[in-house]
């Protein structure tokens, strides 16, 4: 059965950074903690998706560090005969990257919206980590503001991601 350890492999196999590894680390670390505590309010969901996508989200950063990363991390991991967690590495850009921003950004003119609670989660966390070091929200969106502007429409669909991941997380 394919676990962590071989999802660490997998990362250094595809030739990411020592830096990139603590960084997928850190993700699945908060991953986790968010998905344990929307598990105990009576969602459903799968831990075991939730550690093993959080570790392989940024595998494209072996190949690259621009928006591209998530397409060129889906590609390795289906490469790896890993198809199954490709939509992670695909879908954790931003807060999700709808297909027409997709298609202004160069990336394929499709959909790039986290959809399961899995991927929602991962997102998230993912906005949380700076490095291999934890942020806040407040942060998290301040980078959002400073990066892409008050306006930009991934600041609003953060928000909401943000709203949706606390009400089904709880106080915590």
């Amino acid at each position: 059965m394919f676990g962590r350890e071989e999802a660490l492999r997998a990362l250094r196999e595809a030739g990411c950074s020592r830096e990139v590894v603590q960084h997928c680390l850190a993700v699945e670390r908060i991953s986790l903690r968010l998905a344990r505590r929307i598990r105990a309010n009576g969602h459903k969901l799968d831990l075991r998706r939730v550690s093993l996508g959080a570790l392989l989200h940024d595998i494209g950063r072996a190949r690259t560090h621009g928006i591209r990363h998530g397409v060129e991390g889906a590609k390795i991991l289906r490469g790896f005969g890993l198809s199954k967690f490709a939509r992670f590495a695909e879908r954790h850009l931003g807060a999700g990257i709808p297909a027409g921003e997709a298609r202004e950004l160069g990336l394929p003119a499709r959909d790039f919206m986290p959809q399961t609670l899995e991927e929602k989660i991962i997102t998230y966390a993912d906005k949380l980590v700076t490095g291999r070091r934890t942020a806040s929200y407040e942060r998290a969106l301040d980078w959002f503001r400073s990066e892409l502007g008050p306006e930009h429409p991934a600041l609003a669909r953060f928000k909401a991601l943000h709203r949706e991941i606390q009400k089904m997380a709880g106080p915590g």
